[in-house]
């Protein structure tokens, strides 16, 4: 039974050895010379030109959750529509359940106002 796995666990390792190397020689021969530019922010070539404002507000996390919940609901929903014929009437409730409880969450975001930006 484990003699099945084995070649996937040999590449787990290998892959893990081969990551932790190359960060240990990034940080072993990687040049070393600190400055104060090197600190300074910089986004799109050009220096900021005031102090940056400070925190993001809540809604961009907000929309980000919702993304992802939304996206990972359609990786659940492919795999699903490949096999739609051999699953038949049982796969077609199960996958009306999952849907169902996918958009009662999102009509109570959307009742919440989480998808309101204001």
């Amino acid at each position: 039974m484990m003699s099945e796995y084995i070649g996937i666990v040999v590449a787990f390792v290998f892959a893990a050895a081969f990551a932790a190397l190359n960060i240990v020689l990034a940080s072993v021969l990687g040049p070393k010379k600190p400055s104060r530019v090197k600190y300074e922010p910089f986004e799109c070539g050009q220096a900021p030109l005031s102090v940056p404002i400070g925190r993001l507000s809540v809604k961009f996390y907000l929309t980000a959750i919702l993304f992802i919940l939304f996206d990972v609901e359609l990786v659940f929903l492919y795999p699903w529509a490949v096999v739609y014929r051999a699953l038949g009437a049982p796969g077609l409730a199960q996958m009306g359940i999952f849907l169902g409880i996918l958009m009662a969450g999102f009509f109570y975001a959307w009742d919440n106002g989480a998808l309101d930006w204001q």
